[in-house]
């Protein structure tokens, strides 16, 4: 049997006497969507800030192919190059074109070649619709353009591990879909990717595994299908039954 491409082992994070994980397990296999479902303030954004190593954690481990993410001489900057993440405030710098967003990491960090990634970046925003755009600031875009941007920013680091942390709340509802549109192609070319969603059609759709958490537990782990159709405990049920989707 195959070792996950990630690990998560008891991980735990406290605010103070505040516990927001309370040994929180799973393994994420290569190529996987798992969608995280949960009513607010359960913990799922923090869980996914730890992975990518933004909140310190209290115990537990992070294991990314094998290699611990809680070791002391762990370099975040180069993990985040793996681990990419999006969020749902797109956290675009404004005295920035689109291509100038795109490119600080490539350029600065990772110190590639401009015009391989260029390619790269025109490449990717032929993809999601926005390569006319690539002169423009984020001012002159709307809510789904530049959350659309800021999936590119991060997949221009080639990342082997997406987390999406709600990228869809701030948006008005028209603009939903073409974000989902592209977490969608993502989802068929085989991305790895960890989802929070309030978009219950969405995980439905894209996912292959619904994690389903409250108070800093996973209550349920099972597959879309099942979930949605025969959720396992009375705390999803309940869940499900208020949001009506």
């Amino acid at each position: 049997m195959s070792t996950p491409f990630l690990q998560i082992k008891e991980l735990k994070k406290t605010f103070g006497e505040k516990i927001i994980l309370n040994g929180i397990n799973l393994n994420v296999d290569k190529g996987k969507v798992i969608a995280i479902l949960g009513p607010s303030g359960c913990g799922k954004s923090t869980f996914l800030r730890c992975l990518n190593g933004l909140e310190d954690i209290q115990g537990g481990d992070i294991v990314l192919e094998g290699q611990s993410l809680t070791d002391k001489n762990t370099v975040w900057r180069k993990v985040r190059q793996r681990v990419g993440m999006v969020f749902q405030s797109y956290d675009l710098f404004p005295n920035l074109t689109v291509m100038e967003n795109i490119l600080l990491s490539p350029l600065k960090v990772q110190k590639r070649d401009r015009e391989e990634a260029t390619k790269q970046a025109n490449e990717l925003l032929q993809r999601v619709g926005l390569l006319d755009r690539a002169n423009d600031y984020p001012r002159q875009l709307s809510g789904g353009q530049k959350q659309r941007i800021a999936i590119v920013r991060a997949l221009c680091t080639n990342p082997e591990i997406m987390l999406f942390d709600e990228v869809t709340a701030s948006l008005d509802p028209e603009m939903v879909r073409e974000v989902l549109d592209v977490i969608v192609q993502l989802a068929e070319q085989g991305m790895t990717m960890l989802i929070v969603t309030h978009e219950m059609n969405f995980a439905k759709l894209v996912a292959d595994e619904i994690i389903f958490m409250d108070n800093g537990n996973i209550h349920e782990k099972s597959s879309a299908e099942q979930f949605f159709a025969s959720p396992q405990t009375e705390r999803a049920r309940q869940f499900l039954n208020i949001i009506q989707f």
